[in-house]
C-alpha cells in the first residue's frame, strides 16, 4: 500500500492500489501551482484513495478552461492531490512528492515539454510529449480498462 502525507503530517493518505499512470507535467500552470519546474501526478481512481485530516479545497483554472479542485492540508497548505473538473470525483491526481516513498511512482510520460524550463533535462528512458497525448496510444491496456471503469 502506498502512503503519504502533507508537510506537517496532519493530512495522511493511503492508495489501495498502484496508480494507473504517472505524469511528469511541465506545463506553465503546474509550474505556477507548485513553484517548481514540473509536477509528478500519480493518477488513480478516487475510491482507491483513503485520506484523513483537515483539508481545504480550492477551485483553480487550467489551460483547458475546465478547471481543477486542488486539495490542500488546511494547516500547512501543502497540495496533496487534485481532481480535474472534467472527471471530478472519479480520479485523483496524487502529488508523488507527498508520498512516503516517491521512488515507487516514477513517471510514465513527460508531458507539455514545449513549456518546460530550458535547464531541465529530459530522461531518454521516459516518453516525451510536447503537449498531451492520445490515451489509447500511450496507456497500457490494464490501465485503460481501469480508467474506463472509473469514468463509467
Amino acid at each position: 500500500m502506498l502512503k503519504g502525507k502533507c508537510g506537517c503530517g496532519a493530512v495522511t493518505y493511503k492508495m489501495k492500489s498502484p496508480p494507473m499512470f504517472v505524469h511528469c507535467c511541465h506545463c506553465s500552470e503546474c509550474q505556477r501551482l507548485t513553484g517548481a519546474a514540473y509536477v509528478l501526478n500519480a493518477i488513480i481512481e478516487a475510491d482507491r484513495v483513503e485520506y484523513e485530516g483537515p483539508i481545504s479545497e480550492h477551485e483553480l483554472p487550467t489551460p483547458s478552461g475546465k478547471g481543477q479542485i486542488l486539495t490542500r492540508c488546511e494547516h500547512c497548505g501543502v497540495a496533496v492531490f487534485s481532481s480535474y473538473m472534467v472527471r471530478l470525483g472519479k480520479l485523483r491526481y496524487v502529488r508523488v512528492g507527498t508520498m512516503d516513498d516517491p521512488n515507487r511512482c516514477p513517471p510514465d510520460v513527460q508531458i507539455f515539454t514545449s513549456s518546460k524550463q530550458a535547464w531541465v533535462p529530459l530522461s531518454k528512458d521516459i516518453p516525451v510529449f510536447e503537449e498531451f497525448y492520445n490515451f489509447d496510444e500511450v496507456w497500457p491496456k490494464k490501465a485503460l480498462d481501469r480508467l474506463e471503469a472509473a469514468l463509467a
